[in-house]
């Protein structure tokens, strides 16, 4: 009793895995590393507060948020802020980037990134790095964009 099979005749065989060369043999266990490495780090999550709903509090994490309701409080997050078309967002915000397609009633605090789409209302500061309006936006309020803690020190010690 055979247990393996004879290739048919004139069919060609992989070698052996001895044979393999030794980055042939390296190269699948590589990749299993790679995608255990990948779920061990999940990926951020987003909460959404839907649009029927109507929130006071307070937000703090390390994933994204979207905003589709009314919300009144501050939101410290991590990673992202939306706020879409028809949204209400009452307080301070702290995130890496904020997209506003609503309406945005506070200031906004050290974000990488601001944009304020073309349904966007933003009624506060900003301090961020980058500011993108688009037509038909409303803004009111003061902005900081573009300057990073060194430049500042340097203009006014100079």
């Amino acid at each position: 009793m055979a247990l393996w099979r004879d290739p048919a005749p004139g069919t060609s065989q992989a070698p052996p895995p001895a044979a393999l060369p030794v980055a042939e043999k390296v190269a699948p266990i590589a990749a299993a590393t790679d995608s255990a490495r990948r779920a061990e780090r999940p990926a951020p999550k987003e909460t959404v507060i839907a649009a029927d709903l109507a929130i006071e509090g307070k937000i703090e994490g390390a994933g994204h948020v979207r905003i589709a309701g009314r919300f009144k409080g501050d939101v410290h997050v991590d990673g992202n802020l939306t706020v879409e078309h028809g949204a209400h967002l009452t307080g301070q915000v702290y995130a890496k980037t904020v997209i506003i397609s609503g309406e945005l009633h506070g200031n906004i605090n050290g974000a990488a990134r601001v944009e304020l789409l073309e349904s966007g209302l933003l009624a506060g500061d900003v301090k961020a790095g980058t500011l993108i309006v688009a037509g038909g936006s409303r803004i009111r309020g003061h902005t900081e964009c573009g300057w990073e803690e060194k430049s500042i020190k340097s203009v006014a010690a100079g």
